[in-house]
């Protein structure tokens, strides 16, 4: 198996000449934002940082139809548009519900520092699943399902209801995370492998207890102890087919497995770029003309530059007030049991800081990149030569200060008309009515770089951390309540202690610094 860091020696001129020679048309009057694609086999070959700048390249990329943008004949889903007599042409090039709906990955994804891969203003929000449409028009006469105004059901939507309105998040460390997520992953499977018929296991991985799984006499799989796994890693056809248990920790309602998932649906939703893993090698099933509009090492180099981006950490000012503050924030957000969910941080073992593509865990259906299918590439997260601040294992642990435990959570009320439930559960069957019923659960929100990377809940609706504290109820409704029971100071406290967890300027070696970037000492010695 190869690593990308056995070649970081190769010489950057034979990487351009090799992206030289895939061009064969001449330059003159052609419109792209990227003119050169790697082809399949380039992402083993070539250096470290030119695949991480190919990446970024892929993801600041402001598409143009010659080369691909657009989808005149599909929908964000990928599926053929519902009505193929209207194709998605100007006028109808861009939808901001249904899509496409950007230009760029990075026209989203660029908060704080104008960084690429970052979150995103609340104009930046994704209205997930309206890309079932065709394209949204709510054009009360037009009687077509799901072609621009009635849905699967046959009604007619309304803003409020077409779609999930969510917050552009940051990237920020998400190597890490996904990491963490395929080890959960792996610890719940063999666990569910030793479940005996008629017997139970509790599913528990780096302290994370995920309820139980429990088998029929028959074999059959009971899954109705299991918490936190969103529904699709929990199906199940019979004492042959046990539920998968994958950890899918992107999407805020756990709909993702990887990065590299991520990348092929966004891609093909937002911008009409198809990629060839999953619409196949010179086809063109979007009818816009242009076949191949990214390679499967495209793909790669985009998930190694999202896998890659620096992690988050904290700055402190040099204020003694303000640390004092800090500091009884920090006892008091836990002894509330924020940390409950809000785990501080979860440990990667196992080397689990070797990223690795692809992901063993990304779904067939529809198609991703699978073990197998192309040599493994390796990338030590914790190398210097990867945009910093980096995690560094100790003892042969990562510990990842995330500020999540990768579980779903219901933090709604369940009163009809709360605006913080969905509308859609896009963990059900488009068109179903669990899918209609609306989704309250969603993934604790990874906290680190949270408080740099406004605006906050998972719609994006507050502006303030205060207000998303104040938002909290279901499972969380016991910790809220003792939040507001506190003293106004101590609430201060608790918002002052989240304050400091932030996305650091590109560049900054130390994990905690003060407000100038220098690094600092965290918690204080006594009588400092």
């Amino acid at each position: 198996m190869r690593t990308l860091t056995r070649v970081l020696g190769a010489s950057v001129l034979v990487y351009l000449a090799t992206l030289a020679t895939v061009v064969t048309q001449s330059r003159v009057g052609r419109e792209v934002a990227v003119p050169q694609h790697l082809q399949d086999g380039q992402e083993f070959t070539i250096p470290l940082r030119d695949l991480l700048a190919h990446g970024q390249r892929l993801f600041s990329a402001v598409w143009t139809t010659e080369e691909g943008g657009g989808r005149p004949r599909t929908k964000g889903t990928g599926a053929p548009l519902t009505d193929q007599s209207r194709p998605l042409e100007f006028p109808q090039s861009f939808n901001r519900l249904s899509g496409p709906d950007a230009n760029s990955c990075a026209g989203c994804h660029n908060l704080p520092f104008g960084l690429a891969g970052g979150g995103g203003d609340i104009v930046a929000n994704v209205f997930v699943l309206a890309q079932r449409f065709d394209f949204v028009t709510f054009d009360s006469t037009d009687a077509m399902p799901t072609r621009g105004a009635m849905d699967e059901s046959g009604v007619d939507p309304r803003l409020q209801n077409i779609s999930n309105s969510r917050a552009t998040l940051g990237m920020f460390g998400a190597g890490y995370i996904e990491m963490l997520a395929r080890q959960m992953t792996e610890d719940l499977q063999a666990i569910r492998n030793t479940t005996p018929p008629g017997g139970s296991r509790p599913l528990v991985s780096k302290g994370i207890s995920f309820g139980a799984i429990a088998r029929a006499a028959d074999g059959s799989w009971i899954t109705s102890g299991v918490q936190g796994i969103p529904a699709p890693s929990l199906a199940t056809a019979g004492a042959a087919s046990p539920p998968s248990l994958v950890i899918r920790p992107f999407h805020q309602a756990g709909n993702v497995v990887s990065l590299r998932q991520f990348s092929n649906n966004a891609f093909n939703h937002h911008h009409g770029i198809q990629t060839t893993e999953r619409f196949g090698v010179n086809t063109d099933p979007d009818g816009d003309g242009v076949t191949n509009e990214m390679t499967r090492a495209d793909v790669t180099a985009v998930s190694i530059f999202q896998a890659a981006m620096a992690v988050p950490g904290r700055v402190i000012p040099d204020d003694p007030e303000i640390e004092e503050a800090v500091l009884v924030g920090e006892k008091r957000f836990a002894s509330l049991g924020c940390t409950t969910c809000h785990v501080p941080a979860l440990p990667l073992n196992r080397a689990g800081w070797i990223f690795s593509e692809p992901n063993p865990f990304n779904p067939v259906s529809p198609p991703n990149l699978q073990v197998g299918q192309a040599p493994a590439l390796n990338v030590d997260l914790s190398s210097d030569e990867l945009p910093l601040p980096r995690l560094k294992p100790s003892r042969g642990v990562v510990m990842v200060p995330a500020f999540t435990d990768l579980k779903l959570h219901d933090i709604t009320t369940g009163q009809p008309g709360d605006p913080n439930v969905e509308p859609l559960d896009m963990n059900q069957p488009a068109g179903s009515a669990g899918f209609f019923a609306g989704n309250r659960k969603f993934l604790t929100r990874k906290l680190w770089g949270a408080a740099n990377e406004p605006p906050f809940f998972h719609h994006g609706m507050f502006t303030t951390l205060r207000q998303a504290v104040k938002a909290h109820d279901g499972e969380a409704r016991a910790t809220r309540l003792a939040f507001e029971a506190l003293t106004p100071y101590e609430q201060d406290a608790v918002i002052e202690f989240l304050k400091t967890l932030q996305v650091l300027p590109p560049g900054t070696r130390d994990l905690i610094v003060d407000e100038r970037g220098h690094r600092k000492e965290w918690p204080p010695r006594q009588g400092r």
